[in-house]
């Protein structure tokens, strides 16, 4: 009986089976496994049989002298002396014929027949050949190309009586029976499709892989290939001929690549061979066609070698590849699994597979591309140029990695050694470390740059230091003499990013100039050079009372960074649209997004930059009442040169809100006092964005100088345009503090407005606030709980406590008739409207102003508000309100300031 199948197709289980169904009879039976190891070991099969045979003590003296004729090489784990000699082919043969002279049947099993020494081989021809009249059986359990064998005792053994079973592998149905009897139940058609690709249904696969994704328990989903797979993997390799393995080994390093190299030169055989090789693989459930059925078998392969080996094949994948004109990521991809730099060709294709890699957004493929030459290069200049290009690389995802490789470049691009693109790379890198007065000086000695692209590479550096970094030591922070680098930009980036952020920065912010930044902005593509360029025009737009519109680009922007898998650019423009989020007044969301940025990148990562996400972090806790959360962040260490560049200027403003919040004025108002210097000294230009002076007003208020806060107040809305509507707005509220009641609550309406049009609704609700409480001294108490729901309303908005009394929100005494004649539906939305500006205290000619009606239309519409609610005069339209439920409706109302603006 031949058995034949492919490796690991059940030949053993199956043999196994039979010879357990033979244990209630009288058969004797004797089992065998072939090795190709053992090929060149005469009769190795042989000894095997007669040894599981021992017991029968009549061979062990009748065969006796037969068996010392036999050729003696005994292995290390034969028996002694003692024990059954060596025979001789015929005289073994008789052996086995003894065996069943007591009329008793013989069984003899052989796994793994195909291997059988030619020795052995020839002893079981002989026993067939004699066996005609008596009971015996000879089950060959064998690999499928059994029959292709050529020699004349494989010839004689197949010319005997014999049966052949072929085993195919499972069919996907029965895949589906195997995995249902392992859980009990019927499975998705998806799950056994799955395990029947990955496997082409052998037994030993299937079996191996169920190992792997259940652990013997009953759930079963897809599978996942692990030690078990492994295992199996390797066992149907090394069970197979020496050069299967090899075969197996080339096309596992190949990949895609297997149908386009010639497989036999690298694996040491023949095309016959190699296809011999591949047919068995596949009948194995290892390959479909010329490709693995599943990654890690081929991983399992690969890792199975010797590492010189694994190293010399790759290497030599490479030169043929090369040679063949292969594509220079495919030739990369070798060279680098093989850690080598081939002379005269290497370096090239690395170089140019690095490119492709950064380009398709492969960092660490680049990196380990760029380093493989920068390793061998001895070319000082060719050095330059490779660090500075494995720096911008790794910059993406971990730019203290990339310090090491730009440190030593400094002195070479501050003399002008290097290309204008890697001298930026330098220059950035410099500033991104706070050493701001350099990267000026490089600036200033480049600043005759020979060619427009060099020219527009060397203003936008100094675009980014003077307005995203923006401050400097005294006597440094001047722009650099020769170069304006918003008119340059001007010149040479017409219509692009960087001239429309100098519109927006160098002039009155207008809803053109901050929709031109955005439109170009939607199809920018980041890069190492512009992450600067973008994060500011961001901030731009943000802080030029447009939040809506940078946060819109800001998560597209954010989005794309994701899908490229940049760290660095998510965690820059992450901490970016927390600071939107903080100017919107949506404390909550800007300390998430906050602290999330903080833990995209290692703190030696940020540099000076910091200073960007702490701030806002630091501010939003502040916001939420989370003081101990925001005084942990103060704990941490932020680099020294962080004060020199705005990010440090945050961070103090931060701190010092933060010491106010907590009771300690003094503390903050020495925070605001440096933040001034610093600003006074470095660039004036970013003094009217930044609003340090009503830092000082709130800081003296709290101290009890009234006077010196009224003064600075004063200073900073005295500033010439360009200042947002934000600063203003903080700076108008700080000097109602100063004032008497009536004025006080004229200054806050102001106020209101104008953070109505920049959407600050943190600062919204303290103003609210204030204003119910200016309300409240006049003795105005209707209009005060009026002004007090609002305020509350904005901080639920903001999910913050509520910054009025609770008295003051609590339902005033009404009429029993008040529900039936009142509720939402007694005005229409117009005279909502109208009335609520009204009860707020607007007067009608600020109503008409705001709602872009005229005068005559308010009048009208208070006459008729005056009729539906019973108001004799304005003063009391605040109680009747509130009476009513009117409030109900103010978010209409305020939503149409907020447009209106």
């Amino acid at each position: 009986m031949i058995i034949t199948g492919g490796p690991g197709s059940g030949k053993t289980q199956l043999v196994h089976e039979f010879l357990t169904t033979l244990n209630g009879t009288d058969a004797r039976i004797l089992t065998g496994t072939t090795s190709s190891a053992e090929r060149d070991q005469p009769l190795s099969l042989v000894r095997q049989l007669l040894h599981n045979a021992e017991a029968e003590c009549a061979i062990s003296h009748r065969m006796l002298p037969a068996v010392n004729s036999a050729a003696g090489n005994r292995r290390p784990w034969d028996p002694g002396p003692d024990t059954l000699p060596e025979p001789p082919g015929e005289g073994a043969a008789e052996a086995l014929l003894h065996l069943g002279h007591d009329e008793r049947p013989l069984v003899i099993a052989v796994d793994d027949a195909h291997a059988m020494d030619p020795a052995s081989l020839r002893t079981i021809v002989h026993l067939l050949r004699r066996s005609r009249s008596r009971r015996v059986l000879v089950v060959c359990a064998t690999s499928g190309h059994f029959g292709e064998i050529r020699s004349a005792a494989h010839t004689e053994l197949l010319r005997q009586p014999h049966r052949r079973v072929r085993l195919a592998p499972l069919s996907e149905a029965s895949v589906g029976e195997l995995l249902a009897a392992q859980a009990g139940r019927a499975l998705p058609d998806s799950v056994r499709s799955a395990y029947h690709r990955a496997t082409a249904g052998s037994p030993l696969l299937v079996h191996a892989l169920l190992d792997d994704s259940t652990g013997f328990g009953p759930d079963i989903g897809r599978p996942v290939a692990g030690a078990a797979y492994r295992q199996a993997v390797l066992s149907l390799l090394h069970r197979g001929e020496a050069a299967h393995a090899r075969v197996a080994q080339a096309l596992a390093a190949l990949g895609t690549l297997a149908e386009a190299v010639p497989v036999g030169e690298l694996a040491g055989t023949t095309p016959v061979g190699t296809q011999e090789a591949v047919d068995t693989l596949n009948s194995a459930g290892l390959l479909d066609g010329c490709a693995f059925r599943h990654p890690t078998a081929a991983a399992a392969v690969l890792e199975d070698m010797d590492a010189a080996a694994r190293t010399e094949l790759h290497g030599r994948i490479a030169e043929t590849l090369y040679r063949s004109g292969a594509p220079a990521d495919e030739v990369a991809h070798h060279l680098s699994a093989a850690a080598l730099v081939p002379p005269r060709w290497g370096a090239g294709i690395l170089r140019a597979a690095a490119e492709q890699a950064l380009a398709a957004d492969e960092v660490e493929r680049c990196a380990d591309y760029l380093g493989l030459v920068l390793r061998d290069c001895t070319d000082e200049r060719e050095r330059h140029a490779l660090s500075a290009a494995l720096a911008r690389a790794q910059w993406r995802t971990n730019p203290a990695a990339a310090g090491p490789h730009l440190e030593p470049l400094r002195e070479t691009a501050l003399d002008g050694g290097l290309s204008m693109r890697d001298t930026a790379t330098v220059l950035r890198y410099l500033l991104w470390q706070g050493d701001t007065e350099l990267a000026a000086q490089g600036v200033a000695t480049l600043v005759h740059a020979q060619s427009p692209a060099d020219a527009q590479i060397i203003a936008e550096v100094e675009f980014v230091r003077q307005w995203f970094y923006g401050v400097a030591l005294p006597g440094k922070g001047a722009p650099v003499a020769g170069l304006d680098p918003r008119r340059r930009h001007v010149r040479a980036d017409a219509g692009g990013l960087a001239s429309r952020v100098a519109a927006l920065v160098g002039g009155e912010a207008t809803d053109e100039s901050a929709a031109a930044v955005a439109q170009a902005l939607q199809g920018h593509r980041l890069d190492h050079l512009n992450l600067e360029l973008v994060a500011m025009s961001l901030l731009a737009i943000a802080h030029a009372d447009r939040p809506a519109v940078a946060a819109e680009a800001c998560d597209a922007l954010l989005e794309c960074a994701v899908e490229r898998r940049a760290t660095t650019w998510q965690a820059v423009l992450g901490s970016i649209r927390a600071e939107i989020a903080l100017l919107q007044g949506d404390v909550s969301t800007a300390a998430q997004g906050a602290l999330a940025a903080l833990g995209t990148l290692r703190a030696q990562s940020w540099g000076v930059l910091i200073g960007l996400p702490l701030s806002t972090a630091i501010s939003a806790l502040t916001a939420l009442g989370s003081y101990a959360e925001a005084e942990e962040l103060l704990k941490h260490d932020v680099p020294e040169p962080m004060f020199r560049t705005v990010f440090g200027i945050q961070y103090l403003r931060a701190r010092g809100h933060h010491y106010l919040a907590t009771d300690r004025p003094f503390a903050a108002l020495g925070d605001f006092e440096t933040c001034g210097r610093l600003l006074r000294e470095g660039n004036p230009s970013l003094q009217k964005g930044i609003p340090w002076r009503s830092d000082l007003a709130l800081a003296n208020l709290r101290i009890g100088k009234a006077r010196t806060a009224r003064e600075w107040a004063e200073e900073q809305l005295r500033l010439p345009g360009g200042h947002s509507s934000r600063a203003r707005a903080m700076a108008l509220r700080l000097l109602a503090a100063t004032c008497k009641p009536h004025r006080r609550a004229s200054l806050l309406r102001e106020s209101i407005d104008l953070l109505k049009t920049c959407g600050d609704r943190y600062a919204l609700a303290q103003a609210y606030a204030d204003l119910s409480a200016a309300h409240y001294e006049l003795g105005e108490y209707a209009r005060a709980r009026l002004v007090a729901r609002q305020a509350a309303r904005e901080a639920e908005v903001c999910r913050i406590e509520s910054p009025v009394d609770a008295h003051l929100l609590e339902d005033p005494a009404r009429p029993e008739t008040a529900e039936s004649e009142g509720g939402p539906a007694i005005l229409s939305d117009a005279e909502c409207r109208v009335a609520g500006l009204a009860a707020l205290g607007y007067t009608n000619r600020e109503i008409s102003s705001r709602l872009h009606v005229t005068i005559s239309t308010v009048e009208q519409h208070l006459t008729r508000v005056y009729r539906k609610l019973n108001v004799a005069s304005r003063s009391e339209l605040p109680s009747k309100m509130l009476e009513h439920r009117i409030p109900k409706l103010s978010d209409r109302w305020s939503g149409t300031h907020s447009s209106a603006g």
